[in-house]
């Protein structure tokens, strides 16, 4: 006999993970938390995070930023959560879930979000000690101590998503990573053999090592039971001290097949078409857990929200059902962009597939394309950019020809294919379902004007966030086609571009922030302070205009050095221990032997980790903040000076030996490095800079992937412009040829100026290169013909910055006033911050990394992955 249900009718959900949220945030849009007393049951000690997001923990992210539930927004709809305490019975009869505290709670409706659990394959001693699954929060903050204090080398069985996110977090803490997987490629479901070899060429360039077609027949413990290694079915032995199982997941219906619910075969809870399970109308399944009606587990985010949301309005009584949802996936994994949409195998009868792969470049891209011109799908690997275009287009027959998708030659393709050329119908947003025809309306029917504003209203872009460039693209081209003027203003506080401040600054010579903001501001914006996103950008535009302006060059400078990020304003780079690097300059990478003693010398006196980067110089890590001016002064009464490792500035430049060594080089490169090196240096700019000088055309200097790249010929210097050799590889473009080395010097000083002119904020030359109008064509008609009539001006501002050089470094150990900046606490200047701590690792020093130090944010340059080349 059934209990009498409670006046106030009770939903409880078990289970508080991404999809269960998304179900409490669907039933509060629709009323339903002001109408009915909502329990949730919750196993982990924490509410709702993104567990899609969760390796970002290891880049400096806390449990707190992961979370997905807005402060108070339980409280304010009445919800109550019971944390640490999982539901354990269900009495279907009496419509009752007992949880482990003894808690029992009545219900009218039941929704399980109960999500999945790792399968770990039945090895022998897969619970040994070291062993441990990636699911949770609490799994790597077990994880985490464990290769603190007792690991050198990381296994990881299953080379799919998830695998390869472990991976990367043991290469984050300093493991020695290995990647175990059966498949005979990585991320098998996701990415065919081509994109599955492209993707095994960037990884292990990375330093991990893959095993593919091998499983794990036995992990190997010693006495005490913890892991040592690992047989591998091929016969071989892999040594390692930890393993992380990563080989896929189960639907948790363990809960379900106890109250006698139906589930299928393989697991799952049986659902029909509105979530509601096939064998109790009171009880709902949604996400993980569930088996939906197509026979289908769906182990993506979109499909469970799509399912929270089908499920609430069912319970609401609407009409809403969950038939299949679009596997598409976008992520990026070990820095590594990879996607797949639609049928990305190719397994529709008659289908033809469009391939470009540039190996040497890790980069594999194909289009599925039916016989009638339909884009079936697709695989991107390496550069995922066209992703949210590609997706958007699926199902239909592009504008244009698909091989102008996929082709380096196709570029022009992408204005083409702007918003206009998505249908209405077109999903933008795969996360919530979320069409171009909702995101325009959004625009032109509820009056958004921004992405922010579009994203609350429609809610496109806060799922994985891999739509919301075209949602830009669609909120500005929906703006300008309504005769609405498109915001392009640097921030909140100006309305102009930083194009137009640089010109506003070096007009009326205007040398102070404030005074720029409080003549130039927006009206609500003056008198204030300013944000975190001009300071720096207009920093850096009186920076590199000083000595026209008569601005000071130097950062630290009164007004200047409040304007500066956390890199500019200790000029070194802060690493993720709280600790600093040293980077002095040297030039082409030739040095001294007297010079590689100093340097020596000092990193033995003040215990600093020492380090020869590709950028060909010697960075030192781990020194504390107030011992950077003893270690700057030494370097410089050297003759060192700062290397700008810290700064958006000129980095490096790379040389071969050229022509006085090799018998190939046909001129001098070491030479011409030097010059450059020497005459750009501390040079500001929107971003860094980077360049190298190559003796000859077999390009040891790898000059083509640099912001501007010099390769020698015989008769003279050709010029390459816009390489990138970071997250997103570029090659650069040819910008002329045969140069005698003034005719360099001029071009580059050319190039130079007029890309600080012209770039947006943190822009590298790359991105401005497609960006700006016209391109290469245009940017080879202001600076090698002068077709805009400013040479002379961008050549007089070059010259000025030269003259007015000075080394920052230089100037600070020689000011008692400016080192008093130099302190962990203000209050206790002689404190060390305790923080600061180091363990022994190869005849060096690492990071010791304790749990409360987690939660620092490295600064922008270190986020981006080669602040120190």
């Amino acid at each position: 006999m059934s209990a009498t249900p409670p006046a106030t009718p009770t939903i409880v959900l078990v289970g508080h993970g991404m999809v269960g949220q998304r179900f409490l945030e669907a039933l509060a849009e629709r009323g339903l938390t002001a109408t009915h007393r909502v329990v949730v049951l919750c196993e982990e000690p924490r509410p709702a995070y993104d567990r899609v997001q969760l390796t970002s923990y290891f880049s400096g992210r806390t449990p707190e930023d992961l979370s997905l539930t807005d402060p108070g927004f339980l409280a304010d709809h009445g919800i109550e959560l019971h944390l640490g305490d999982p539901a354990e019975t269900i009495d279907r009869a009496a419509r009752t879930v007992t949880a482990r505290s003894g808690l029992t709670v009545g219900y009218d409706v039941l929704v399980l979000a109960t999500g999945s659990y790792p399968f770990v394959p039945p090895v022998p001693h897969k619970d040994a000690t070291g062993c441990f699954v990636y699911r949770t929060v609490e799994d790597l903050l077990a994880i985490e101590e464990y290769a603190r204090t007792r690991a050198a080398t990381g296994a990881v069985v299953g080379g799919g998503l998830l695998g390869l996110e472990a991976a990367g977090a043991l290469k984050g803490l300093g493991l020695n990573a290995h990647i175990v997987e059966f498949a005979p490629r990585l991320m098998p479901v996701q990415v065919d053999d081509g994109g599955g070899t492209a993707l095994l060429r960037t990884i292990e360039g990375m330093g991990l090592t893959v095993h593919t077609g091998v499983g794990t027949q036995e992990i190997v413990v010693d006495a005490t039971g913890a892991v040592t290694g690992m047989k591998l079915s091929d016969g071989s032995e892999l040594a390692t001290d930890l393993v992380v199982f990563s080989a896929g997941v189960r639907p948790r219906d363990q809960l379900a097949r106890a109250a006698g619910l139906t589930v299928g075969e393989r697991g799952g809870i049986a659902v029909d078409e509105r979530c509601r399970t096939v064998s109790d109308p009171h009880v709902f399944a949604i996400g993980e857990c569930a088996l939906a009606s197509d026979g289908r587990v769906y182990g993506l985010v979109a499909p469970g929200y799509e399912q929270a949301e089908t499920a609430a309005a069912a319970i609401a009584g609407d009409a809403s059902s969950f038939t299949g949802a679009d596997l598409s996936t976008k992520l990026k994994l070990l820095g590594v962009d990879v996607a797949s949409f639609g049928d990305a195998h190719g397994t529709a009868e008659g289908c033809l597939d469009v391939v470009y792969s540039d190996s040497r470049a890790g980069l594999y891209k194909k289009l599925v394309i039916g016989r009638d011109g339909t884009l079936l799908g697709g695989i991107l690997v390496g550069d995922a950019e066209a992703y949210g275009t590609l997706r958007a287009l699926t199902g239909s027959v592009p504008p244009v020809s698909p091989e102008s998708l996929v082709l380096p030659a196709g570029a022009d393709a992408g204005d083409r294919l702007g918003p206009s050329a998505l249908p209405d119908e077109a999903i933008i947003c795969s996360c919530h379902n979320v069409s171009k025809g909702t995101i325009r309306g959004a625009v032109t029917e509820h009056r958004c004007t921004t992405v922010p504003e579009v994203k609350k209203c429609t809610r496109a872009g806060t799922g994985c966030g891999s739509c919301v460039k075209v949602l830009g693209q669609l909120v500005d081209a929906e703006l300008e086609a309504s005769g609405i003027e498109v915001d392009k203003g640097l921030c909140g506080c100006f309305s102009q571009t930083r194009e137009e401040l640089y010109e506003i600054v070096r007009a009326l010579r205007i040398t102070s922030y404030q005074e720029l903001l409080d003549r130039h501001g927006r009206e609500d914006a003056r008198g204030g302070d300013g944000c975190e996103v001009c300071k720096p950008a207009v920093g850096s535009v009186i920076a590199s205009l000083a000595p026209a302006i008569g601005a000071s060059g130097y950062v630290l400078d009164g007004e200047q050095a409040a304007l500066q990020d956390t890199n500019d304003h200790f000029l070194a780079n802060l690493q993720k221990n709280g600790s600093y690097s040293v980077v002095p300059r040297i030039p082409g990478g030739e040095i001294a032997p007297e010079k590689l003693i100093v340097i020596g010398e000092i990193a033995r006196d003040f215990g600093l980790y020492t380090k020869i980067t590709g950028g060909q110089r010697i960075d030192m890590f781990g020194a504390r903040v107030e011992q950077l001016p003893s270690i700057w002064a030494r370097l410089v009464d050297a003759g060192f000076e700062s290397g700008h490792a810290y700064g958006k500035a000129l980095r490096t430049v790379k040389s071969c030996v050229g022509s006085t060594w090799c018998r190939y080089g046909v001129q001098d490169s070491v030479r011409m490095a030097i010059d450059l090196e020497l005459r750009y240096r501390g040079l500001r700019s929107p971003h860094k800079l980077k360049s190298a000088v190559s003796g000859c055309a077999r390009e040891c200097a790898e000059a083509q992937s640099k912001d501007f790249g010099v390769i020698a010929t015989a008769n003279g210097w050709n010029l390459y412009v816009g390489g990138n050799g970071g997250a997103a590889p570029r090659h650069a473009d040819l910008l002329a040829q045969d140069l005698s080395d003034a005719e360099l010097v001029r071009l580059i000083d050319r190039f130079l100026m007029f890309y600080i002119r012209t770039a947006d904020r943190l822009e590298r030359t790359s991105t401005w290169l497609e960006r700006i109008p016209g391109g290469l064509e245009h940017v080879r008609d202001v600076v090698v013909h002068d077709a805009l009539g400013i040479c002379d001006e961008l050549e007089k501002l070059m010259r000025a910055h030269v003259a007015n050089y000075r080394d920052e470094w230089a100037e600070t150990v020689n000011d008692p006033e400016k080192l008093a900046r130099f302190v962990s606490f203000v209050n206790a200047p002689d404190t060390p911050d305790p923080v600061v701590s180091f363990v022994p690792e190869r005849d060096q020093i690492k990071p010791d990394l304790p749990l409360l130090a987690i939660g620092l944010r490295p600064a922008d340059d270190v986020l981006e992955g080669s602040a120190q080349r």
